[in-house]
């Protein structure tokens, strides 16, 4: 069993890839639900909805999210009566939400419904929301405290960063089956998801970061910092705030603690030696996704970094 930590677009399309590799049966996602939040009375779950329109075949691949091809008639008709629009769905993603709610208050737990809709898009591979306790991620600024998608979406990250919070994680337990799916991988695939409030947020639910000391799987992270920037994202903002060093190496020092193996971007190649001096070893290949050969490509890159050459 494979499980990868996810969080949005830099995970789906490493999923992408490794689904082409990998057998879904013998995939496992925990996904980052720090970043959920009720939006117009409707909860949303942006990364999870990514994950699964991503690997159905139905996600915008030039935003990275919603559907294909979508409309906003539901939008504009809720902007008319004095709503904002900042967080804008789509009238086929706006179905999503509605059953989701729906079904909480009948309820259904988060990771429930999850199984629901992996199951209605088709999909084979487990996904699971790393808590069913709300846990949401806040950027601390000079401005106030904000709700990442607001500090993200409508305030476009301008604030600076002085904390992160994970409102509610204290209070969360990890979903079902978590645990046992860490503890029991073959390998634990962090994907090229933001460090700090995707990954940051499934380490922040108690007994997940202590899992990952626990398993005997190899645990391989893949950078998404490349060239001292992150690929899609304010990672590099939110880093710099939190005074951590914007490159592959202040990825890897993050993760140091638990972490077997880190794969960076050849053109990151100069820093193998200094992360290998934590003590990490170092798989050095092309980490853009560009295609889906390339996205193919890595998956087995890591597979391999994990000691797995069956694939």
């Amino acid at each position: 069993m494979i499980v990868v930590l996810a969080g949005g677009v830099g995970a789906a399309r490493f999923l992408q890839g490794l689904v082409q590799v990998v057998p879904q049966e013998e995939i496992t996602v925990i996904t980052n639900t720090g970043d959920d939040r009720v939006f117009y009375g409707l909860n949303v779950s942006p990364d999870t909805d990514i994950v699964m329109y991503t690997l159905a075949g139905l996600v915008d691949e030039k935003n990275g999210w919603g559907i294909r091809g979508d409309t906003f008639h539901t939008m504009k008709q809720l902007t008319s009566y004095g709503h904002e629009d900042w967080f804008a769905l789509g009238d086929r993603d706006l179905a999503t939400h509605i059953h989701r709610t729906a079904r909480l208050r009948e309820g259904k737990t988060l990771s429930e419904v999850a199984d629901e809709l992996r199951a209605h898009f088709g999909l084979k591979l487990r996904i699971l929301p790393m808590s069913d306790q709300p846990v949401a991620t806040h950027i601390q600024t000079p401005a106030g405290l904000f709700h990442f998608e607001e500090y993200m979406v409508q305030r476009r990250c301008s604030d600076e960063v002085q904390d992160v919070v994970f409102v509610g994680a204290k209070e969360a337990k990890p979903a079902p089956g978590v645990l046992e799916a860490l503890k029991t991988a073959d390998a634990i695939l962090l994907a090229p998801s933001n460090p700090i409030v995707s990954i940051g947020s499934i380490l922040a639910v108690p007994g997940i970061h202590d899992a990952l000391h626990e398993t005997s799987g190899m645990i391989v992270a893949v950078s998404p910092i490349v060239g001292g920037a992150p690929i899609k994202g304010p990672a590099d903002k939110l880093m710099r705030g939190l005074h951590m060093d914007v490159s592959a190496v202040g990825v890897a020092r993050h993760y140091r603690d638990f972490l077997d193996v880190m794969v960076i971007d050849t053109r990151d190649a100069h820093l193998a030696e200094a992360i290998e001096d934590l003590g990490i070893p170092t798989s050095v290949t092309n980490t853009i996704m560009s295609d889906s050969q390339a996205k193919a490509e890595l998956a087995r890159h890591v597979l391999r970094a994990a000691g797995l050459d069956n694939w």
